[in-house]
């Protein structure tokens, strides 16, 4: 493999707008749509990805900016876990995924787009599709809008 394109991720590494600090203006909103919140827990909440590597990726996030695991509270990684399985079970219900991708990337090394604040990520997977980032010499097109999925997350939120 000479070269791993991503080219829709651009748009965030080339921001000099605070926009890294995206997951700390989201949990403070008061406006989840604009921000893509899709369910919030007192610690933590669940965001769509802006510049996603596949359709649906989600992040859960605590609400307190931290880096490291060792530095959550129990009721911290309570309300993580509890958005992974809601995550888990939106994305079912909307995307019908086979399978998921979870996890969390610490530190710059590890591909950490934001290194002080940590997320998982949720990445539904289909049977066929290539690997984690299925973007291998060429574009990738992502089949729907954020917009559009989003009220489809909401609504099988509230279902």
């Amino acid at each position: 493999m000479e070269a791993l394109w991503a080219p829709w991720r651009v748009e965030y590494f080339e921001r000099n707008d605070g926009a890294r600090d995206f997951l700390s203006k989201a949990a403070k909103t008061k406006n989840d749509a604009k921000h893509f919140v899709v369910a919030r827990r007192p610690q933590a909440f669940l965001i769509m990805n802006r510049y996603p590597y596949a359709v649906g990726h989600l992040m859960a996030v605590p609400l307190r900016k931290v880096s490291e695991l060792a530095e959550l509270r129990e009721n911290e990684v309570s309300d993580l876990f509890a958005l992974l399985a809601q995550a888990q079970k939106i994305l079912r219900k909307v995307m019908r995924p086979e399978g998921f991708n979870i996890g969390l990337n610490l530190g710059e090394c590890a591909g950490a787009g934001v290194l002080d604040h940590l997320h998982f990520h949720i990445v539904p997977r289909w049977s066929g599709d290539t690997n984690f980032m299925p973007v291998l010499a060429g574009p990738r097109v992502l089949s729907e809008g954020l917009d559009g999925l989003y009220k489809k997350m909401i609504a099988a939120r509230k279902s």
